[in-house]
C-alpha cells in the first residue's frame, strides 16, 4: 500500500479535490450533492487516520476494510451501500478526468436489502397533525399559519422535506390549484395541491409579508422561512412535526402516507409515480406492498374465517 506523507492541509482531505468533484454532479440534486461530499469526506477522514492520504493509494482491500468499520458503526444497510455509491462515483470520476487509472471500488458490491415497509399515518395521527388545538397567547399566529400551510402541503401534496424547502411564492399557481417543484436530478414537475392546502397557503401568505420584512430573494422569494426571513431547512421542518404530532412521526410519513391513501383509493401506479417524482416505477411498487399489508390486517381482523 502506498503511503503519501506531507499533506497540504490536516488529515490530507484537501488531496482528494472533493469541492472539484462536487462541482462535477450538475445533474443532482443540492441534496444529493451535499450527501456525495459528505460520504466522501468521512471516507478520506478515515483514510488519512491509517495514513492514507492520496486517494490513489487506496485498494479494494481498504475499501472493504471500510465497508467493515461501517458495519461495526451500526450503520443500516441501504446506509452502508449509499456511502459505498457515493466512493465508487468519486473514483468513476478520477479516473474519467485522468486524474486517476484504477477503480478500487471494482468488484466491491453491497446490498442495501428491502428496507423497512414505509410508515403509514392512521386517520387519528393525521387529525392530531393536520388540526391543530386552538392557538395559544404565547404562539405568534404567523407561526400556525405558516405551520398549517406546510403540514398541509406535505401531506396534500406528497413533496419530499427538500422540495417543500425549495419552494418559491413565484412557484404557486393558486388559482389552479398547483405548484412547481424541482425534485431530484433537478427535475420540474408539476404537483397538485388540495383545496385544505390552497386555503392553508392563502392564511399564511396573508402574514408572510410581516415576518419577511426584506424577502431573502426578493417578491417571488422562498416560501417558507423563519422570523428572521431565512429558509426553512428539513431540520426545522422536522421540529415543525414534532411540536404538533401526538405520536413521533418523521415528516416524510407523511409522503409515504400520502402514495398509499392514493393507492389504497385506485390511483393508477404510473400516476403516483408521477406526482412522486421517481424515475423508477420500482421504487413506488413499495407503497403497494404497504397498501396489501393493510387490506391483509384488516381481512384478517374483520373476516370471521381469517
Amino acid at each position: 500500500m502506498r503511503v503519501v506523507t506531507g499533506s497540504p492541509t490536516i488529515n490530507g482531505v484537501e488531496s482528494w479535490r472533493i469541492g472539484k468533484f462536487s462541482a462535477s454532479l450538475t445533474a443532482l440534486s443540492a441534496n444529493t450533492v451535499a450527501s456525495y461530499s459528505s460520504d466522501l469526506r468521512s471516507f478520506s477522514e478515515w483514510c488519512a487516520r491509517g495514513d492514507i492520504t492520496d486517494p490513489d493509494a487506496v485498494t479494494r482491500a481498504s475499501i472493504r476494510r471500510y465497508l467493515a468499520f461501517l458495519t461495526t458503526r451500526t450503520f443500516a444497510r441501504r446506509t452502508i451501500a449509499r456511502k459505498v455509491a457515493s466512493i465508487r462515483r468519486y473514483y468513476r470520476w478520477r479516473v474519467a478526468t485522468g486524474l486517476g487509472s484504477v477503480d478500487p471500488t471494482a468488484g466491491v458490491s453491497v446490498h442495501s436489502g428491502g428496507g423497512r415497509l414505509p410508515r403509514v399515518l392512521d386517520r387519528s395521527e393525521l387529525n392530531g397533525l393536520l388540526v391543530a388545538p386552538p392557538l395559544s397567547p404565547n404562539e405568534p399566529e404567523w407561526r400556525r399559519r405558516r405551520d398549517d400551510a406546510i403540514l398541509e402541503v406535505l401531506y396534500g401534496s406528497g413533496l419530499r422535506v427538500s422540495e417543500l424547502c425549495s419552494l418559491t411564492v413565484a412557484s404557486l399557481s393558486l388559482a389552479q390549484q398547483a405548484a412547481t417543484v424541482w425534485g431530484k436530478g433537478a427535475k420540474e414537475r408539476r404537483v397538485p395541491l388540495s383545496e385544505p392546502a390552497v386555503a392553508a397557503l392563502n392564511a399564511w401568505l396573508a402574514l408572510r409579508a410581516d415576518v419577511v420584512v426584506v424577502a431573502p430573494r426578493g417578491p417571488s422569494g422562498i416560501l417558507f422561512c423563519n422570523e428572521r426571513g431565512k429558509d426553512l431547512t428539513p431540520r426545522d421542518v422536522r421540529r415543525i412535526v414534532d411540536r404538533r404530532s401526538p405520536v413521533p412521526t418523521h415528516p416524510h410519513a407523511l409522503r409515504h402516507s400520502f402514495a398509499t391513501h392514493l393507492l389504497d383509493g385506485g390511483a393508477d401506479l404510473r400516476a403516483v409515480q408521477e406526482l412522486l417524482g421517481h424515475s423508477d416505477v420500482a421504487t413506488t411498487q413499495r407503497y403497494t406492498h404497504v397498501s396489501r399489508e393493510r387490506l391483509s390486517a384488516a381481512y384478517r381482523q374483520a373476516h370471521p374465517r381469517a
